[in-house]
């Protein structure tokens, strides 16, 4: 349960070495969250992560999970609910891909639709149905900007992350009730590893600042944050402007 200041007293992180996952776990560790799982595919910067976070104070574990293996999420998070209730679940695993190489290989494109939205649709649902059967806790879910209007691009990227928040958006509303609060959120351009070689985009921001965000729409219960919040004006008008004129736009 979160304790008297409100914060999650565990958290569970999917995608156990992104950026985004690891500042929101060293921020909340910093507000009182005691204990920390790791999900992510078993490898030297897992265990890394998890030290680095145990010299923090935090009871880290890991645990193997892999996003495009949906026949053993059930399991494998079963495991984790089993060891104790979780107040927090963050869905931070997700591929940017390449653009041009995936529209010439239909398998990797398809990759990186099975990670970022069927991946996300089968751990999202296993999550919500723990979270639910326990009574209490919150599912964050990363979204991104680009799911708002497919770009020219990275339209691959952008329809995966379309299907997510649109899954999201709609878990919420099954949840809503239940005791299960689910969040999106919609960052911009993050300067991450992933992101690294790419130039910066308008509104580009941080790892820490989107931990920043999901802490405080944690706190006010917000169903949806957007990173940095001036990008819910700038979307919207892109949302709406004219298919011939958003063509020319230098997206």
């Amino acid at each position: 349960m979160k304790d008297a200041f409100g914060t999650p007293q565990s958290l569970l992180v999917l995608g156990g070495t992104s950026e985004i996952g690891l500042a929101t776990a060293r921020l909340l560790i910093a507000r009182r969250t005691r204990t920390v799982w790791l999900a992510g595919r078993h490898a030297p910067s897992l265990e890394d992560a998890a030290s680095d976070l145990r010299a923090l104070g935090a009871d880290v574990r890991t645990v193997a999970f892999d996003a495009l293996d949906c026949g053993s999420h059930a399991e494998v998070l079963g495991k984790v609910f089993a060891e104790g209730d979780i107040d927090l679940v963050l869905l931070a695993f997700g591929v940017l891909g390449d653009q041009a190489n995936d529209e010439a290989d239909p398998p990797a494109a398809v990759r990186v639709a099975q990670t970022n939205y069927t991946g996300a649709l089968s751990a999202g649902l296993v999550c919500a149905a723990a979270l639910q059967h326990q009574g209490h806790g919150s599912l964050v879910m990363l979204s991104s900007v680009a799911g708002e209007r497919a770009r020219r691009a990275n339209f691959i990227y952008g329809s995966s992350k379309a299907g997510l928040d649109a899954f999201a958006q709609g878990l919420g509303d099954a949840m809503h009730g239940t005791g299960v609060h689910v969040m999106v959120v919609r960052p911009g351009f993050v300067r991450t590893k992933m992101t690294a070689g790419l130039p910066d985009a308008p509104l580009a921001t941080t790892p820490e600042a989107v931990a920043a965000a999901i802490e405080h729409g944690l706190r006010r219960r917000s169903e949806t944050v957007w990173v940095p919040g001036a990008l819910r004006m700038v979307m919207s008008a892109l949302r709406h402007l004219p298919r011939p004129l958003f063509r020319r736009l230098p997206l």
